[in-house]
């Protein structure tokens, strides 16, 4: 297993940052590129290989990326699932549009593009055997769009952020890597399996996966809000507080609980930054209001829980 790595586009002249990025991910993916519309690209990427599994954590500003096809001895998949923003992706003449939550699997070995907004993603590249085993559907499944709203999705978003957090523990063992990868295999295929079902969701659905989506890219805004909210979604400020009613919790809390945990991934993936500078790229005003609300949620403090 290899250790992490995380590069950065900062330091690097505005210039030069499309060239450094290109020369990465090449390296990183072979065959992959980048282009910006700006010269203001920036972006950041932290890259793990853990047994048979190849992942990268790339956030960066707006940006094509496409890929040339890769030809390798064993067949293999890529996945990219959309931690924040909204991206679309192209491959063999279909579309698929993602947004915050849902993934999608493609082939590395015929081209495809992504046209991506300010973002984060997790990406991984594996063999197809495993998850064929598991999912016999698997080329129905190809560059389909799963959603993230199902329990079964909602759960593989969860293990691969909390794979990310333990990235720093330095993990070498042979048996826990091929751990891992089987529970890596075991629920993708729970999350395809539940997304390829006819969707029976309630009416609200489709709304509640743009509120979702919505909060999930303007969580770094501290004015984020019901009523901003609202107005994004087209929709009135009582329709939204009964959405979240209905999930149990208010637009508020929701909230909450999404910077919280969003800070809770980068205190552990990103110890060079400051607990201070975490909480501002979250939307909170107060760092020490963030402390608070931390302890509060996970009983140990911001700095507690980055040295554990």
């Amino acid at each position: 297993m290899t250790a992490v790595q995380k590069f950065a586009t900062d330091g690097i002249a505005p210039p030069e940052r499309l060239a450094f990025w290109n020369e990465l991910v090449d390296r990183v993916y072979s065959g992959t590129y980048v282009k910006s519309a700006t010269e203001d690209f920036t972006g950041e990427m932290w890259t793990w290989q853990v047994g048979d599994l190849a992942m990268i954590r790339p956030r960066s500003t707006a940006s094509f990326v496409g890929r040339d096809p890769r030809y390798t001895d064993d067949e293999r998949l890529i996945l990219h699932l959309q931690c924040r923003g909204s991206s679309l992706h192209r491959q063999s003449g279909t579309e698929t549009a993602l947004g915050a939550g849902d993934f999608v699997i493609g082939s590395p070995h015929e081209a495809y593009a992504i046209d991506l907004a300010a973002h984060e993603l997790l990406v991984v590249e594996f063999p197809r055997a495993p998850l064929a085993e598991r999912f016999p559907g698997i080329d129905d499944a190809l560059r389909q769009r799963m959603s993230g709203a199902t329990p079964g999705a909602r759960v593989f978003h969860d293990f691969l952020l909390s794979l990310w957090r333990q990235s720093q523990q330095g993990f070498a063992d042979s048996e826990w890597q091929d751990g891992v990868s089987q529970v890596f295999y075991d629920l993708i295929a729970l999350a395809m399996r539940g997304a390829s079902k006819p969707d029976q969701a309630a009416p609200d659905s489709t709304l509640r996966r743009h509120v979702l989506g919505v909060i999930e890219a303007q969580l770094a805004d501290p004015g984020l809000r019901t009523l901003g909210i609202a107005a994004t979604c087209n929709a009135s400020v009582r329709t939204i507080q009964n959405l979240f009613a209905n999930m149990g919790t208010t637009p508020s809390a929701y909230i909450l609980e999404r910077r919280l945990a969003r800070a809770a991934e980068r205190l552990s993936a990103a110890p060079e930054a400051s607990i201070t500078e975490i909480a501002f790229e979250l939307g909170f005003n107060d760092s020490a209001y963030f402390a608070r609300a931390f302890r509060q949620r996970f009983d140990v403090s911001p700095r507690e829980w980055r040295r554990k």
